[in-house]
Parts: structure tokens; sequence; C-alpha cells
């Protein structure tokens, strides 16, 4: 049995679940919902008082995979209507900065003009000191793919290390070119 997928799902008090026709919905008290699609083929869902319980219908590879994935996919749905989800960029480069312009973040980042990067929706951006992006919103997904997108506006450079990480992500530094004769093993 699935660890992630056997574990029950909690269900708060100030969300919503419902199931019809092999779609998960969870809404919240602000208006804010959210739905997941389920292959019945593969697993079936029991909404139990205030748990959920993802049982698979079949023991192969497959079955055991989308176990967890659909039982994670329905506690990260639930949980970010109760707590947002986060995510973290640091910006690293001589004049490389980032501010908030309504719905937008402008980002110098080293190129000739700046660039503006439209939210999505439900997704809000606050700059701390001018290098640090946090990215908040209740869908765990699009949180990370909007902190994605950010970052390949200028992924960090392996010589200096400038441009847009992940907080806490480590870049592998290279060693630059040698110069001279012996450094450079000629000679």
């Amino acid at each position: 049995m699935s660890k992630v997928g056997k574990a029950p799902i909690r269900i708060p008090e100030e969300v919503e679940v419902t199931l019809e026709n092999n779609k998960v919905t969870a809404s919240d008290n602000n208006g804010l919902e959210f739905s997941q699609e389920i292959d019945p083929n593969y697993v079936t869902i029991e909404i139990d008082g205030d748990e959920i319980l993802v049982e698979r219908t079949g023991d192969r590879k497959e079955y055991r995979q989308r176990h967890g994935l659909y039982r994670s996919l329905i506690a990260n749905m639930i949980n970010g209507l109760v707590k947002p989800f986060e995510k973290s960029l640091v910006i690293e480069g001589l004049g490389y900065r980032a501010r908030k312009q309504g719905n937008k973040l402008v980002l110098d980042l080293g190129y000739s003009h700046p660039i503006e990067y439209e939210l999505p929706e439900n997704i809000e951006a606050e700059v701390e000191a001018d290098d640090q992006i946090k990215i908040i919103g209740p869908d765990k997904q699009e949180v990370g793919q909007v902190a994605a997108d950010i970052r390949g506006l200028r992924p960090p450079e392996p010589y200096k290390g400038k441009g847009v990480r992940y907080k806490g992500e480590e870049i592998i530094r290279k060693e630059g070119k040698l110069s001279g004769g012996e450094e450079a093993g000629i000679g």
C-alpha cells in the first residue's frame, strides 16, 4: 500500500468538498474553488465525514503511482485553500532588481530593457529589498510554475552566479578560464 495514498485527508471546517462524476471540488468561504478530475479506472474516492479516503482499484505499478498522485493533488488543493503556498526567489547581480507595479512584476535583469511579468489571477507577489521575490497563492502547481517562469527569465549562470534562483538553491560554480603559460598547462 502506498504510504502517501493510504493516509486519509482531513477536511478543515472552512473548506467544503464535493464529489461528483469523478471530479473532486473544494471551495472555501471566500468563493475560491478548485477541482480535480479523477480517473475511476485507477482510484476510488470516498468522503467519510470530515475525511477523504483514496483507494486504488488494482495493485500494478501504475495503480500504485496514481494512488499517491491523486491523494497528493487533492490534499494540496484543500491545504492551499486553508494556507497559501509560497515560493521564494533571490535575484543576484549588479543592477538586477525587481519591483511590483499593480499586477505586474517589473524585473531589471541585465537586459537592455526591463521585463514586465504579468501575474496570474490568484497569485500574489511580494518584493522584499529589491532582490527577493515571494510568490504566494492557493494552487501549489501554479505557484511553482510562476516561480519557474520568473527564474527562466534569467537562470543563474555558473561563473559568477548572476541571475534568478530559488531561495536555498545552490549554484555549482565553475572556474573561469586560466591565463598564462604554466597555470594553463602550457610550457
